[in-house]
């Protein structure tokens, strides 16, 4: 496998650690970024642009993105603290302070953080939507906004799959004036110099690989989470009528994420756009400033970002979760760098975080989708390689 990139002094295990998810884990295509104290230290790419092409035709390149599915979060989850950091947001404030049309259907008494830490009862929708419905603003917002909580928010808490899109939508319209795919544009990416966007502009699709599912490979004792689904979870996938299958079904029929209009699409739990390096960068912003440059997160906003809002039983994953207001936490479901580790995983294996306490700030983006929700082995072996070099 041809690795390109570069790799600082005593990193060298982590770069080992990356070509070893294509010669043993089955890895199709990507990319790995680290940052250490605002300072590049890993940037690696290697293998085929799409999961269903080949490395000879088509490579990965230095600027290639991929959809990161719910990795989006993480970055979505800055702009209500960055609202908050400057004045414009209360977080304990009701959602319908700023949306009126959010308090139908019970809601009146919904805050801001109970929907950011996956507390207020909507990760489903009755009535699932079309993508050409979820892709409209209004219309999915007139949806969320109509919903009844299928649990009193602020009891429990349970993963708002896809409909954190529409909730973080609709309080940042409701607040700013501008979309949050614009906002992020705006105030993050351009400043950071960030190839990054929650809505793909048409004219960087050509930059764009396919994404794919990929076989299930770990190597015998690799060090892979021994992780086996309990019964419960397994039938929660099963059952039509769980929350769990009715979370990850809110667009129905399933999107194809290649659609050059779901890429397009301002959904922010979903279907951001991102390169590794931009990804790893993002984050090392939130701890500080960036080689000399732009910090994005005052140490009062860091420590909201690595504050636990919700643990335990989640009633969507069916597993323990921890989260802050909008990022998942270190734990066993969802390891990261360690306690004091704030992001998000994607799906089936991107994955981005900051470490306020070693400094660190990670980026992976494949194009192979393993059926891994929270933990992907590939991630973890870059995760736990990033652990032995500290």
């Amino acid at each position: 496998m041809d690795v390109r990139g570069t790799v600082a002094a005593g990193f060298e295990p982590v770069g080992d650690a990356f070509r070893r998810n294509f010669e043993q884990r089955g890895e199709r295509g990507a990319a790995l970024a680290v940052y250490r104290d605002g300072v590049k230290v890993v940037d690696l790419w290697a293998g085929a642009r799409d999961a269903d092409g080949n490395a000879a035709d088509a490579p990965w390149a230095v600027d290639t993105a991929q959809v990161v599915r719910s990795a989006t979060k993480g970055v979505a989850a800055a702009v209500p603290l960055l609202l908050h950091q400057r004045g414009q947001l209360d977080l304990d404030a009701p959602v319908g302070t700023y949306w009126p049309e959010f308090k139908a259907a019970g809601k009146d008494r919904v805050t801001v953080r109970q929907v950011l830490a996956h507390q207020a009862g909507l990760p489903v929708l009755d009535r699932p939507l079309t993508l050409a419905e979820a892709v409209d603003r209004e219309t999915a917002l007139r949806a969320i906004a109509a919903q009844a909580p299928v649990w009193e928010p602020g009891t429990a808490h349970g993963y708002h799959a896809h409909t954190f899109s529409w909730l973080l939508a609709g309080i940042v319209h409701r607040v700013t004036g501008r979309t949050i795919g614009r906002w992020v544009a705006e105030e993050i990416a351009r400043p950071l110099g960030l190839d990054l966007w929650i809505g793909l502009p048409a004219d960087e699709a050509h930059r764009v690989g396919r994404i794919g599912p990929v076989e299930e490979i770990d190597p015998p004792g690799g060090g892979a989470l021994k992780l086996r689904p309990k019964r419960s979870v397994t039938e929660a996938y099963r059952d039509p009528d769980s929350l769990t299958r009715r979370a990850f079904g809110a667009i129905d029929p399933k999107p194809d994420e290649n659609d050059p209009v779901y890429r397009a699409a301002e959904l922010p739990g979903s279907a951001g756009v991102s390169t590794a390096r931009a990804l790893a960068r993002f984050y090392a912003a939130t701890l500080g400033p960036v080689d000399g440059g732009v910090r994005l997160f005052a140490p009062a906003t860091l420590t909201l970002a690595r504050t636990e809002e919700s643990a335990g039983p989640d009633r969507v994953l069916m597993v323990g979760t921890r989260f802050g207001l909008g990022h998942m936490l270190h734990g066993p479901a969802s390891p990261l760098l360690g306690p004091t580790s704030f992001g998000h995983p994607g799906r089936g294996g991107s994955l981005g975080f900051a470490d306020p306490e070693s400094g660190i700030s990670f980026g992976y983006v494949t194009n192979g989708m393993r059926k891994t929700v929270t933990a992907d082995p590939r991630a973890q072996a870059l995760v736990r390689a990033v652990r032995s070099v500290l």
